[in-house]
């Protein structure tokens, strides 16, 4: 059987390489796909943009499942598009994928659905929202714990953490009055700022039956220490030590179950990936945000670790009979994922150039190396193609093992200004047992 898997960054080429280990699937076609894909699968210059020559081509190639990697085709409605035509595909409905694509709509559902996160305040002009930063924050040199977030998709860079007033004003600036973000600005989110220890944990879903996978700790921030701007996420690693098979239930029963009975509820049954971005606070775990795709890089060290089929569970959950097969097996092993970024991300970045070690990073054991801003160039020589270049991604026998693995091979790799973080997985090592549920 056929597949094929819409994106091109580091998590599609993750998607692509599981599936393909299927014994059920003979051909994987990535659009537009990376130079990591090309090796382990098929590329297709498809316009992903362009829904009816997807379709036409999900039609001519006889695909058997589509696989949408990223979340701005299923804002758009892609997966609407191709179950219209009895296309199988896992990812959510434009509306339900509204969870994602506007920060508004996700915060007004949880508050529905009596689901634990943030406060919150909704602003649809800057000079509003900046009087209420004013009034609530009189004096400037006070602690100003916020979070101010463009409402729609800003690859992962639409959400400032505040510490003072001057700063929470400067993210109204940058969100609605320069409009950095583009139209991610047209509303402004205003949130109390959460403390505690940050993780996601993902589930699939076929609207009715839920298949939570091991947890995960993201770096968002992009230099060591969790200093810097925001990013797509600087690496990961799975399992999180923090999060235990008690913490894990009451995740399952406070947040994932009442949000996705809330959106069968409001006629918006979500089908496919449930992420939630959750702090864990000494009140108990409290929803930052949702994702309605595998996140990246948490997909990389998650799929490294899969046992079973990918094919067989995405397939059944677009099929509507995930409670039909079998759970998913994983290695106990824990993996690590330590992106490689181009110089100047997340700010601007060159293109095109060329990528060495790759072959040597790959002879590490234990490691696979995934692409995602790469491309190929004319002699088939592998360069840069974006800002988040490569995710070097390691199994261990600890944590510990799994990213002296993952940075041995970081080591092989190179080209002008590579970069990364050093201290992917440290905070594991400061996980306690202080489960805020005991």
């Amino acid at each position: 059987m056929n597949v094929l898997v819409v994106g091109s960054g580091g998590r599609e080429h993750a998607l692509a390489w599981k599936l393909g280990q299927s014994s059920q699937v003979s051909r994987v076609f990535v659009a537009p796909g990376n130079a990591g894909t090309a090796a382990d699968a098929e590329n297709i210059a498809l316009d992903v943009n362009d829904f009816e020559a997807v379709t036409q081509f999900v039609k001519r190639e006889q695909i058997r499942l589509t696989v949408i990697g990223p979340e701005a085709p299923l804002v758009a409605g892609l997966a609407d598009v191709l179950r219209a035509e009895k296309h199988p595909v896992f990812g959510p409905s434009q509306s339900a994928a509204q969870l994602e694509g506007s920060k508004v709509f996700c915060k007004q559902m949880l508050r529905q659905a009596d689901v634990p996160t943030a406060e919150y305040q909704v602003f649809h002009e800057p000079e509003s929202a900046t009087k209420y930063v004013l009034d609530r924050y009189p004096r400037a040199d006070e602690d100003t714990p916020l979070v101010v977030k463009a409402d729609g998709l800003a690859a992962g860079k639409g959400v400032v953490v505040c510490n003072t007033r001057d700063e929470a004003i400067h993210a109204i600036d940058r969100v609605a009055r320069t409009r950095e973000f583009g139209d991610a600005g047209d509303r402004i989110v205003i949130e109390e700022r959460l403390d505690g220890e940050e993780v996601s944990v993902l589930a699939i879903t076929d609207g009715r039956t839920l298949v939570t996978l091991p947890p995960a700790q993201d770096h968002k921030p992009a230099y060591d220490g969790d200093r810097g701007p925001n990013t797509g996420g600087m690496g990961a690693y799975s399992p999180a030590p923090i999060v235990d098979n008690n913490l894990i239930s009451h995740i399952e029963e406070h947040i994932l179950v009442p949000t996705i009975h809330h959106m069968k509820r409001s006629k918006q049954p979500f089908q496919g990936v449930l992420y939630a971005g959750l702090m864990i606070t000494h009140q108990g775990p409290k929803v930052l945000e949702f994702n309605v795709r595998f996140g990246d890089p948490e997909c990389q060290p998650l799929l490294l670790r899969l046992k079973s089929d990918l094919f067989e569970l995405l397939l059944a959950t677009a099929e509507s009979r995930l409670d039909t097969i079998t759970a998913p097996q994983w290695d106990p092993r824990p993996a690590l994922c330590v992106v490689m970024a181009s110089e100047g991300y997340p700010g601007d970045y060159q293109k095109g150039l060329p990528i060495h070690g790759l072959a040597e990073a790959d002879q590490v054991k234990d490691v696979k190396v995934f692409h995602a801003g790469t491309s190929l160039s004319n002699t088939d020589q592998v360069v840069t193609n974006g800002g988040r270049v490569l995710g070097v991604t390691a199994l261990g026998e600890t944590v510990a093992a799994a990213k002296l693995q993952a940075y041995t091979a970081v080591k092989c790799i190179r080209w002008n200004g590579a970069w990364c973080r050093k201290d992917i997985s440290d905070r594991s090592r400061l996980a306690t047992a202080n489960n805020p549920l005991e």
